[in-house]
């Protein structure tokens, strides 16, 4: 079998280069094209190309000859403020979740099509895997993934689909998007996904959307070793768990 496709981005130096300039014009309070060289070791060429890239993106604004942080990272950090509620909202509930069941829980959100691990608790008898906060996964292959996806709107499904495909990563993942349209009208139906070992074999996941106002603000999962998800009395209890998890998330971010 094909080895399964890498989900990890490596380091891409431009962007580096880029991300520094900008620390650094904060650093200074506004810089310019030839202090910026001077300090970094860049020809001014290679500087001025990444500070006109990075102004005419909003992440820069330029007053005569200095550049200075934008106002388009203010749009940024909204965002990033949002995901830091549902941190803080989600962290003490998955912290119990994964007391309770002595299992791994996971708060999991979509990124530009991929899933993102915003928070991860292990109880007590976890197995550990290659997941840890900042992971980013492919929303078809696992049960956070596909509850997410089934509570997106159509189009936006087939917007992800089409970007990032449907990789395989075990016999088990699903690869065809007319049986992966049918498991997402399951989910819907019955409120919970599951994942039989189709990112890491040997693993069964049991996950919850989050939902608020109509919009779906993640998913939260317990996951274990297939030998203990393997009656239908502990799935079932680890089903509701995750529910009602998912509903003590919910209630507070409405107040949020």
């Amino acid at each position: 079998m094909a080895t399964a496709p890498p989900e990890y981005d490596g380091p891409i130096q431009a962007v580096e280069r880029s991300m520094a300039i900008v620390e650094e014009i904060r650093r200074r309070d506004g810089a310019g094209v030839t202090e910026l060289a001077d300090h970094f070791g860049f020809s001014k060429s290679t500087v001025h190309d990444h500070v006109t890239t990075l102004e005419r993106a909003g992440y820069l604004a330029r007053e005569g000859d200095e550049y200075h942080v934008g106002l388009r990272f203010l749009t940024l950090g909204g965002h990033a403020r949002q995901r830091q509620e549902l941190y803080e909202l989600a962290k003490s509930e998955v912290d119990d979740l994964a007391e309770e069941t002595g299992e791994s829980a996971k708060f999991v959100v979509e990124d530009r099509g991929r899933g993102i691990y915003l928070y991860q608790s292990l109880g007590d008898n976890a197995i550990r895997t290659d997941s840890h906060v900042g992971t980013r996964v492919y929303l078809h292959a696992n049960s956070v993934g596909k509850a997410i996806l089934a509570n997106l709107p159509e189009d936006r499904v087939e917007r992800i689909l089409d970007r990032h495909g449907m990789p395989r990563w075990t016999e088990h993942t699903i690869t065809d998007r007319d049986e992966l349209y049918e498991e997402l009208r399951d989910i819907r139906d019955r409120g919970v996904a599951f994942d039989d070992e189709e990112r890491i074999r040997g693993l069964r996941c049991v996950a919850a959307p989050v939902i608020r106002d109509g919009d779906v603000l993640g998913s939260i999962s317990v996951s274990g070793p297939t030998k203990r998800f393997d009656e239908q009395d502990y799935m079932d209890r680890m089903a509701e768990l995750v529910r009602s998890t998912a509903r003590v998330i919910e209630i507070n971010a409405k107040y949020t």
